[in-house]
């Protein structure tokens, strides 16, 4: 299992996060093992983590992933599915915004903080009239559209772990523990001067529960919920401003 434990992590086109692949060098914990995948190596444990995960329908992924444009964080809590539909929000320290995603359209909401952090360098006449065209209300646009794209593509969550099918880890096992009340197993892999801390259900399927990322300077964390439950998106209601009529 290498470093991306999610194949690409799309976040207002600016991020990627993961788990594909396979870590070098770390022996197993235990020849033995016993408790909850006794008789497995954390390797073992790690694979049938990501085959669990990439098999589930739907998901939630909430946490913080650095912003390598902007030297930021990117903050997020969405639910995605295999059938393109998506909910939740992202933001950085400067605003946030509500994303869904239902059929073909996708629909963005934004505070004025992240309008006018988008909008920086731009003339102060031509954010304010941003903000008050836009701030705090839906607009909506084709999800296959170019401007769409970045984020319509995260909404998929087939794209989102399509490159985590051909693991063989190296991770050892650790101790158990809770992640939210859910049974848990840690691993532990490195690469490099990155480590990673997984932790993986011991009931029910083996479901990636939590992703912590240790490099230089940095710690970032990722949690993982919500498996197979329907996902909340649904066209929202009132007056919604059609950014593609606007466009021409």
């Amino acid at each position: 299992m290498r470093r991306t434990t999610l194949a690409a992590l799309c976040l207002a086109a600016a991020t990627a996060v993961g788990l594909t692949g396979c870590l070098p060098g770390l022996d197993t914990a235990d020849d033995k093992p016993k408790g909850p995948f006794a008789g497995l190596t954390g390797g073992e444990i790690a694979d049938r983590a990501v085959k669990a995960t990439t098999g589930a329908s739907s998901l939630r992924m909430a946490g913080e992933v650095p912003d390598e444009e902007s030297g930021g964080t990117i903050r997020f809590d969405v639910a995605v599915n295999t059938e393109g539909e998506c909910a939740g929000t992202f933001g950085t320290g400067e605003g946030k915004a509500d994303l869904i995603r239902t059929g073909d359209t996708l629909y963005m909401r934004y505070d004025e903080a992240f309008l006018r952090a988008q909008s920086e360098g731009e003339p102060a006449a031509e954010t304010d009239a941003v903000v008050d065209m836009m701030a705090g209300k839906w607009t909506k646009m084709a999800a296959t559209g170019s401007d769409a794209e970045a984020m319509a593509e995260f909404c998929d969550l087939d794209q989102l772990l399509g490159d985590a099918d051909d693991v063989k880890s190296d991770a050892t096992r650790g101790r158990t523990t809770t992640v939210d009340g859910t049974p848990a197993i840690v691993l532990h892999e490195k690469d490099g001067k990155e480590r990673y801390t997984l932790y993986v259900a011991t009931e029910g399927e083996p479901y990636l529960l939590r992703l912590d990322t240790k490099s230089a300077g940095a710690r970032d964390s990722l949690s993982f919920s919500d498996y197979g439950k329907p996902v909340p998106a649904k066209k929202p209601g009132g007056e919604i401003l059609d950014l593609d009529e606007l466009a021409g």
